[in-house]
């Protein structure tokens, strides 16, 4: 009738016409009654080969990214503990016993856990008399050290750190 027109508004044939255009583009071609559809064996395994080579390429670039990343909590940690053993040896006049000490009397909300090794109880401190007012000596913690006797990236141990 004249002035009707079809629901999809007269593309139906213009739309096969882009698909079919697609499908040739893509190679899909159609062969006989099916359509070949699908990825050859040999096209996967180049697909496969190309991931191994970039995983390859990237893995350790990721580790040694880790591996900074667990070196920089270590620095920041040491530096933690070493300004509390300082705070606490100059508030109560005397160095704290143990590292415990730090998180009783308030200056740790927690010991933290070396990232290195992945422990809290790991944490090699360094015992020594200090002097303190007046003219007196204590012995107590003045430095700490990383438990883990592994290599940094620099080539130096964590537990000299």
């Amino acid at each position: 009738m004249i002035g009707e027109h079809s629901q999809d508004g007269g593309r139906e044939s213009g739309g096969q016409e882009r698909l079919a255009q697609v499908r040739a583009w893509l190679g899909l071609q159609r062969r006989g009654n099916h359509s070949e559809i699908g990825f050859t064996l040999l096209e996967l395994s180049m697909v496969m080969a190309v991931i191994l080579i970039l995983v390859s390429i990237t893995f350790p670039a990721y580790r040694t990214a880790i591996q900074r990343s667990r070196e920089a909590v270590l620095k920041d940690d040491l530096y933690t503990l070493r300004s509390m053993i300082d705070e606490y040896t100059v508030d109560k006049q005397k160095p704290p016993d143990s590292l415990q000490d730090l998180v009783d009397a308030g200056y740790l909300h927690a010991i933290p856990v070396d990232p290195i090794t992945g422990a809290n109880d790991s944490w090699e401190p360094d015992i020594e008399q200090v002097p303190v007012p007046p003219d007196q000596n204590a012995t107590g913690v003045v430095d700490v050290h990383s438990g883990s006797t592994a290599e940094a990236l620099d080539g130096t141990s964590y537990n000299t750190w």
